[in-house]
Formats: C-alpha cells, structure tokens, sequence
C-alpha cells in the first residue's frame, strides 16, 4: 500500500484506497514485472479473498495477509519448511485485496471468526487494534536476541506504548529524494542537493536551464505530504508530529508547522514544481516520466521509485542516469538529518483471543528473520528490515541502490510512518485537502494550521 505503509491505515478508513490503493496496485505490478531483479515496495500489494479464520484453537494456526504475486509465493514456502518442522498445529494462509482485507478484518478481530496471526501497518494502525483489545502484547515471547535482529528504527513501528506488538515481515520503503544525473549535469549540479540553501540554489540553476526543478504529481496530495513530513521532522524534529498523532492540544501550532509550510510555500513560488503540477498524477506515471525523459531534474517518493524506473524506463536505470539521495538538511533544524519517514514495514501480529496464541507466536519468531525467508525476499528485490545483512546486499542485484535504502533505514534515529496512515481517516483526508491548497496558493500556512486546529 501506499504508502507508507506509518502509521497506519485505520481499519475500514477511505484514505488508503484513495491515495494507497491505487499505488499498492501500480507497485503490485512493477514487481510482476521485476521482481528478481529489483527493490519493489510491495508492502502495499493487493490479493483474492479467502474465508475466516480459525483463531478458535482448532488444530491450526491461521495467517491473514494481502494478496502480492512476488511475496506470496516466499510466504507459501516459508509455511511449508514451517509445517514441515513443526510438531504443533499447522500453519496456513489466506490472502485478500487491499480494501476488502481491511473491512474484514475490522469485523473478524474480536470475534471466533478471528485469524491467529493478521499482517498491519503498524504505528497508527496497529494502536486502533491495541486500543480496542484485539491485539496481543509480544512483549514476553520475543528475547532481546531475537529483537535485535531487526533495525531498531522499524521494530519501532510495530511497538504501541513501550510494548511489541507487531513484528516486521517484509520490506523497508523510506522516502528518498531522486534525480536524474544527466538534467543535473547540464545545469551545472555536480551532485544532489545536501542542504536546503543547495535545494534552492539548484531550483534556480534547473529552472535556468529550461526544465522543471522537481517532478511533481499534484492531483494527489499524498506525493506533496512527503514534502511536508520531511520538512517538518528536518524542522522541529519527530516529536512534533508524535504530538499531532497523539491528539495532544495545540499540537498543529508548533511554529515548526507554520516554517515547514513557509518553506513549501517558498519552493512553490520560486517555481520548484513547475506550473502544471496540479494536473499530474502519479498513478499514471506522469511525475516519474518527466524525470525519466529528463523534463525534471528530481522527484521525492518512495524507495519503490527504482522498480518503477526500471520497469518503465530501464535505459534510464540501466544507464546510470537515475540518481538517489537522502533529504537535504535545514539550517538550524531540530531534527536529525538522519531522520526519514515513509513506510517502515509491514507487520504481523497475534490476535489476543487467539485459541493457538503460543504456536502462533512460534510461527513468527520461526520464519520472519529466517536466513531463508531473508534470503527469499532479497531475491524478489526487498531490503528487508533485518540486522547485518549488508554483505548479502552488496552481493546481490543492484547492490548500489539496495544498500543506499538499507543503510538509509539502519542509521535512521527515527523512522516517520506516513501521516495518512497514522492518523486517523477523517483527520487525515482533511489534512490532504489543506495541504493541497497551501501548495495551490490557495491557503496559506497560518490557514493550514487553523483548519487543522478545527479538524
């Protein structure tokens, strides 16, 4: 799903099919086509229907998770080994497209018709299951051996109040600032902007050479938010935002909110997005293609980005012409510059009435940080969210971005979930329509910040 995959996507909520779906579904399909050979965002992948769940203690333990034509297949063979080993009940999966995943399982949780173990987005998402108790606290099942196996940065996103709830089972998908090398050269850029006053400087050299700065698909607001999100940690810091997505009083007018806002509203008028990025969208591929056929010099997205070059423009990949960096720095910023925000990973967790609990937790620790299952999801192309395994990076297909996203995540003091998916659908689909407006003139950062107070 889109995204990403922070917070998460509260059960039944609009917001993800609006802006996620519809990236699960264009991702889903890069990694059809590439998935042995490149990094694919899958964690958003859609999937068939299948009955309920067991989550009764009938013999078997019962997996829930999203339907995704590379991931699958790794699931189904991980099961396999595990049921093979295992003295226990067995194990099995059932997969559903996104939208239909997430109503059912807002109806199955809680009641007999639960499944033992259920994939989440974490953050967000995973605190409105924990809030309602219907998720149970792995605190005591998972040893500090087996924690430190993960980047502590995304175990985080599936920790709720200082307790595990949730452990990472596919990929990483941060946010990273692309470019293309070729556009960059020819306006006299030696290399991608490592600090805002080198953002703006290349702005102007790009919009002096005659393309647009930064490719970007403004018909959907979710593309702008990355801006905001990274700006605001870069400014303030992640607590700003962890006060906005607990409900805290006041949270939206923390100045940083308003100077994150100025400085988009400062790339907007310097002309950083050209003049028709209200009508570009990213589901049809529009932002990537100008920054493919060198129309734009960089573009902000997901680290599912690289598939999606590759798939459709794999000259432009091959060649060495796609460029990737992390987001500059900001003068006198709270933030670290090592902060990112996206998607940390998807999850699994255990139901709390779940009638095979101490199976289903054997299940997990079992298979999710496997050599093998790490081993399988290098080779569809994921950067697993897995401790050391950078020698197997380096050594596999290409290595050079794989070990970009990798290290990108390991030395991440925080790691952001994206704000549609952790806050909650209403709050969320307001904060979309406001932020699309700052970037059309049509609000300004003081009106932002008023609405959101109201929201």
């Amino acid at each position: 799903m889109k995204r990403a995959l922070t917070a998460a996507v509260t059960p039944g909520g609009s917001r993800r099919a609006t802006r996620r779906a519809a990236r699960g579904t264009t991702r889903s399909a890069v990694t059809a086509v590439s998935a042995a050979l490149v990094l694919a965002a899958t964690a958003t992948a859609c999937g068939s229907g299948g009955p309920g769940g067991s989550g009764s203690g009938g013999g078997r333990v019962t997996v829930w998770s999203l339907q995704d034509t590379a991931l699958n297949p790794v699931q189904k063979d991980s099961i396999s080994a595990y049921n093979a080993a295992a003295k226990g009940p067995r194990v099995s999966m059932q997969t559903f497209v996104n939208d239909p995943y997430k109503q059912k399982l807002q109806t199955a949780l809680g009641s007999p018709n639960a499944p033992d173990v259920f994939l989440n987005w974490g953050g967000g998402n995973l605190s409105t299951y924990v809030s309602s108790g219907d998720v149970a606290d792995l605190s005591a099942d998972l040893d500090a051996a087996f924690r430190a196996r993960f980047l502590p940065s995304v175990l985080a996103g599936g920790t709720v109040g200082g307790k595990v709830y949730g452990v990472p089972m596919e990929g990483v998908q941060p946010v990273a600032l692309f470019s293309n090398k070729d556009v960059l050269a020819r306006a006299g850029i030696a290399a991608p902007p490592a600090s805002w006053q080198d953002l703006l400087d290349d702005v102007d050299a790009m919009k002096a050479a005659g393309v647009t700065p930064i490719a970007l698909a403004g018909s959907q607001a979710w593309t702008e938010l990355m801006w905001m999100e990274y700006l605001l940690d870069r400014v303030g810091g992640p607590q700003v935002f962890a006060n906005i997505q607990a409900g805290r009083p006041g949270a939206w007018d923390d100045p940083a909110v308003a100077t994150a806002l100025t400085m988009i509203r400062t790339l907007v008028d310097r002309g950083a997005f050209g003049t028709n990025y209200g009508s570009v969208g990213q589901d049809s591929g529009g932002a990537d293609a100008l920054l493919a056929k060198g129309r734009a010099g960089m573009e902000l997205m997901g680290s599912w980005e690289y598939a999606g070059q590759l798939a459709t423009a794999p000259d432009f990949v091959q060649q060495g012409r796609l460029g990737w960096s992390a987001f500059p720095t900001v003068p006198n910023g709270k933030g670290d510059p090592k902060d990112v925000v996206g998607n940390p990973s998807n999850f699994f967790s255990v139901t709390a009435k779940s009638g095979e609990r101490a199976a289903a937790v054997d299940f997990i620790t079992r298979t999710v940080a496997a050599p093998s299952y790490v081993k399988d999801l290098i080779s569809i192309g994921q950067v697993p969210a897995i401790a050391g395994i950078e020698e197997q990076l380096r050594t596999g297909p290409n290595a050079g971005y794989t070990t970009f996203v990798y290290g990108l995540v390991q030395q991440a003091p925080s790691f952001t979930q994206s704000w549609d998916q952790a806050l909650d659908p209403a709050t969320a689909q307001t904060l979309l329509t406001n932020l699309q407006k700052v970037f059309n003139k049509q609000s300004s950062p003081g009106q932002f910040v008023s609405a959101m107070d109201a929201a």
